[in-house]
């Protein structure tokens, strides 16, 4: 893959200005840079789907691409298919094979335009090997195991979790073996189980693999060049090695670029003393001055100019009243999607200031819990009671609570109009300006993640519940935010697969689903958590 000259812009936004690198056929690559970088538009150039102002984009016309985007597509969600139906038109030899013995056929009654004809079956040919036929059902079979998809292959698409639909996407993807990979957040609907393979298999993969993601264990395991994105300068830099000898390199260069400038200016400082005391001397003292200039000149053109920090994101989250002892009590609690119930008679009483984390594999039903809290969905058995004075706020892992046809600042519409108020909140999550009028449905998600939080902030509310907030988020938003739900005075249920922003919290209690039992918070059992949900003798 080659970049010449690549320039690109929304409207007089500048994204990208004459960026230029290439990338070898078997690199691993990472895509780093804050929350409207545009790393997600530089994908959807790669794409095809925008087209650069200025510069070329080049990828071998034989090259095979194909794209894992953060929030999937409507028809895959819709899709009245078997999982494995799906999954084997990631290679369809069926149909591949028709086709070649229809060529063979077109070519012996067309002697004329056999050699035409046999060169298009010999293209097809050439795919039906390289899928491999021999061998292709137990690299599906090795996938469907890592991926913890085989007890679902005979379940429709459209009955699946959207996690479980998000894995079955990436079993597709990697099953269909693509020349050049991009993969957008792909850990977010991953257990650790299933990050774990996923991680190993990337590993060893032969093509051109390029990925966004905040999750810097998987970045670090598996990329071996990282694109850093700059917001200020618009320029994509390549660097040799994974995000932390990127770190370590930036670091140690940021050390010697500040011993460099203490350097020049203490020579500038001791320049301009002998220009301003022999400026107005004799012939000879002015001559000396004249060249001190010069070398000022010099010093001046070449001095080094530190790189401007970026803004952080900054808030805090209080609480208006305590409220009750109680602020949340679940009984006997039913619910399924299908015949096959999530939840049967479950029940939790949570104690006020508590911290609980959500921990279960995708399809067991993290977020359904949530939104059965938030009434977004009806059990079918049981009630689910909040205490007196409790204000619940609810953090939508797609964000599903951002209205996208309203701008940022009017989504906060319905709790305050006061312009001077809502500029400054939303100057503290980075939107500044113009920004707070462009419609939610062209943000990146990492933005729709700040106008969340901001949500979040604004409402006071004394019972958090999170389906994985640091979803979309840059690293150093996801330490800030870290810090800032520990310090929160209030009470907390969190879904997150976030090990680092997990150890900020101060969690008590784990709630394992299904089993809905509940143990005291410990790190490796987080860690191994897939174990304490399959173990009958726990004790909780």
């Amino acid at each position: 893959m080659n970049i010449n000259h690549l320039s690109f812009s929304y409207g007089l936004q500048k994204i990208f200005v004459d960026v230029s690198f290439s990338l070898d056929s078997k690199d691993h690559v990472a895509l780093v840079g804050p929350n409207g970088a545009g790393k997600s538009t530089f994908f959807h150039l790669l794409l095809k789907d925008l087209e650069p102002d200025y510069g070329t984009i080049t990828i071998h016309r034989s090259s095979r691409l194909s794209y894992l985007p953060q929030t999937l597509q409507d028809d895959l969600l819709n899709m009245d298919i078997t999982v494995l139906e799906y999954l084997k038109t990631a290679r369809p030899f069926t149909q591949l094979e028709t086709k070649l013995n229809s060529l063979y056929e077109e070519a012996s009654l067309k002697p004329k335009e056999s050699k035409k004809i046999l060169q298009e079956a010999s293209k097809i040919q050439d795919l039906i090997d390289y899928y491999d036929p021999f061998h292709s059902e137990d690299e599906l079979m090795d996938l469907l195991i890592g991926m913890n998809l085989f007890d679902k292959i005979n379940q429709p698409l459209n009955t699946l979790s959207g996690g479980e639909k998000s894995k079955v996407a990436f079993t597709h993807l990697l099953y269909s073996k693509p020349d050049i990979i991009l993969l957008d957040e792909p850990t977010n609907h991953l257990d650790l189980k299933t990050k774990d393979f996923v991680m190993k298999y990337l590993q060893k993969y032969h093509g051109l693999i390029l990925i966004i993601s905040h999750d810097l264990e998987f970045l670090n395991t598996v990329t071996n060049k990282t694109l850093v994105l700059n917001k200020n300068t618009q320029q994509i830099t390549l660097f040799n090695g994974n995000y932390a000898r990127y770190q370590k390199q930036m670091a140690a260069d940021a050390i010697s670029k500040r011993n460099l400038l203490a350097k020049q200016e203490k020579e500038e400082e001791k320049l301009k003393k002998i220009i301003a005391k022999y400026i107005r001397g004799n012939e000879k003292k002015a001559r000396i001055a004249k060249d001190r200039q010069k070398k000022l000149a010099r010093l001046e053109k070449e001095k080094v100019v530190l790189e401007k920090r970026s803004k952080e994101t900054k808030f805090k989250m209080t609480i208006k009243e305590p409220g009750d002892y109680y602020p949340l009590k679940v009984e006997h609690l039913s619910f399924g999607y299908t015949e096959e119930l999530l939840f049967k008679n479950f029940s939790l009483e949570v104690i006020r200031q508590e911290c609980y984390l959500i921990l279960g594999e995708n399809g067991v039903g993290k977020s359904t819990f949530l939104k059965l809290l938030m009434n977004h969905l009806k059990p079918i058995e049981g009630t689910i009671t909040f205490g007196k004075n409790v204000s619940v706020a609810y953090y939508a892992q797609e964000h599903e609570s951002l209205d996208e046809e309203k701008s940022i600042i009017e989504q906060f519409y319905d709790i305050t109009k006061d312009q001077k108020f809502l500029r400054s909140l939303l100057g503290r999550f980075l939107f500044f300006d113009d920004d707070i009028l462009k419609k939610v449905k062209i943000l990146s998600p990492g933005e729709r993640s700040r106008v969340a939080l901001a949500k979040l902030a604004i409402l006071k509310a004394n019972l958090l519940l999170l389906d994985e907030p640091t979803n979309h988020l840059d690293p150093e938003t996801q330490e800030i935010i870290g810090t800032t739900f520990k310090e929160y005075p209030g009470t907390m249920l969190v879904v997150s697969h976030n090990l680092d922003f997990i150890k900020e919290l101060k969690i008590e209690k784990i709630l394992l689903l299904p089993s809905g039992k509940i143990v005291s918070y410990d790190e490796e059992l987080v860690k191994a958590y897939e174990l304490l949900i399959t173990n009958p003798n726990l004790e909780v």
